[in-house]
């Protein structure tokens, strides 16, 4: 049985571990500019989002950041829709406290 109620659930909690490693990495882990690169990527991509999708992510994140006990990483997944284009800086603020 599956740890993940959904494909779309276990794929965007890859998504965010990558994206986590990645703009945690040390310069001596990954190149900055590699780095910046994968993160400006994925914000074009899920910028390009249906509403519905962006919609659907958001609400992923929000749940996966109710359920995170490392606070580090739940501020992360608080911050990932503005820092990732899905929404406008004082609508996230509203939508994740």
């Amino acid at each position: 049985m599956s740890g993940y109620p959904s494909l779309t659930r276990a794929l965007a909690e890859v998504l965010v571990d990558v994206l986590w490693f990645v703009e945690g990495c040390e310069d001596e882990q990954m190149a900055p500019d590699d780095a910046v690169r994968v993160l400006e990527g994925v914000a074009a991509v899920v910028s390009h989002l249906s509403n519905d999708q962006r919609s659907e992510f958001m609400d992923l994140l929000g749940s996966m950041a109710a359920e995170e006990t490392d606070v580090s990483r739940r501020e992360f997944l608080k911050g990932f829709p503005e820092g990732f284009g899905l929404v406008e800086e004082d609508s996230c603020a509203a939508s994740y406290r």
